[in-house]
């Protein structure tokens, strides 16, 4: 968490009109493909001619499975014509736009408030924080000098749930279940790292409202079971044993869908683009702060031995926290 920041109200054009993209934290895969996607000679007018021109490298500084990607990406990167910075002040005056692909979550905050300061507009990948708590205060930063900003799993973008979405090819939604791979960091809320993954599309389906919830943990394996306002029930199932994958099942009024097979990121770059042209998230604030604080209530649940934890009571205690950030 980040202290004695100040965020004063500053007049800014949402809308960027210029297509240089900056990356600030060069510790993922994800970089990497987003670049090769961007910068490939033949590049769909999906991507609207957007760039990356330049990445400040420096992501993670003590997670060894990101920090030791760092070299490699740098070398990927560059052979795509990406100028590499020393500091993310000197990335913002190359950029008109910023994707924020630190791996770790933790830094999200710290890394953010020169970039809104700037008046950028920046997609944040997951996770959009290490904690509630900085999530909000995210959001909280972005609002005051008005700058917007999305965040989203590429898993909400997989096959079928737009089919299930938007085109109600089983009615009203009342249920559902989700599972993904659920990998564990110890710097950060359980799902937070990976179990996101089955948590962001659960959300995608279910849409927000979620009440209470409770948690089983075992080495293996976590299912968290929400109850949402209007009684639905949603699941998700996280994986750490035997054959993991991506996926879900779906309960309508008229049929039950199940929906997998990653689709890949370009899905979700499409929609950043449209974001970066707009400045409207495709997935709303409310939305992401709630997967956020499903995730940090099912550690709470964890805390208390599975455990019933109201996702009111772990927001409220996360906005305390945030009034002391400045």
């Amino acid at each position: 968490m980040t202290a004695g920041l100040s965020f004063g109200n500053i007049s800014r054009n949402p809308v960027q009109t210029g297509r240089r993209v900056g990356i600030i934290g060069l510790d993922t895969s994800h970089a990497t493909a987003f670049t090769k996607t961007f910068n490939a000679e033949n590049a769909s007018p999906d991507f609207g001619g957007y760039r990356v021109v330049a990445a400040y490298p420096q992501g993670s500084k003590d997670i060894e499975s990101s920090v030791r990607r760092v070299p490699g990406y740098i070398e990927e990167v560059k052979k795509f014509g990406v100028e590499i910075v020393d500091t993310i002040p000197d990335l913002l005056k190359k950029v008109d736009v910023v994707l924020l692909e630190t791996n770790d979550g933790r830094p999200h905050l710290e890394q953010a408030i020169p970039v809104l300061k700037a008046g950028k507009t920046m997609f944040i990948d997951k996770p959009i924080a290490g904690s509630l708590t900085d999530a909000i205060a995210i959001f909280q930063a972005a609002k005051d000098y008005k700058v917007p900003v999305f965040s989203s799993s590429a898993l909400r973008y997989m096959t079928h749930i737009e089919d299930i979405m938007k085109n109600k090819s089983i009615g009203k939604v009342l249920g559902a279940t989700t599972y993904s791979p659920c990998s564990i960091e110890p710097t950060h809320p359980d799902l937070f790292w990976y179990g996101i993954h089955g948590v962001e599309p659960l959300f995608t389906v279910m849409g927000v409202g979620c009440q209470t919830l409770t948690r089983v943990h075992t080495p293996n394996t976590d299912v968290v079971t929400g109850i949402w306002d209007d009684n639905r029930v949603g699941t998700f199932h996280g994986l750490r044993a035997g054959r993991t994958g991506f996926g879900g099942h779906v309960f309508g009024e008229t049929g039950i869908k199940t929906f997998g097979d990653y689709n890949g990121y370009d899905p979700l770059l499409k929609d950043i683009v449209k974001f970066f042209q707009t400045g409207v998230s495709p997935v709303a604030e409310e939305e992401t702060i709630e997967i956020f604080t499903f995730m940090e209530a099912a550690d709470e649940s964890k805390r208390r031995g599975g455990a019933s934890v109201s996702l009111a009571e772990v927001k409220q205690k996360a906005l305390a926290q945030v009034k002391k950030i400045w």
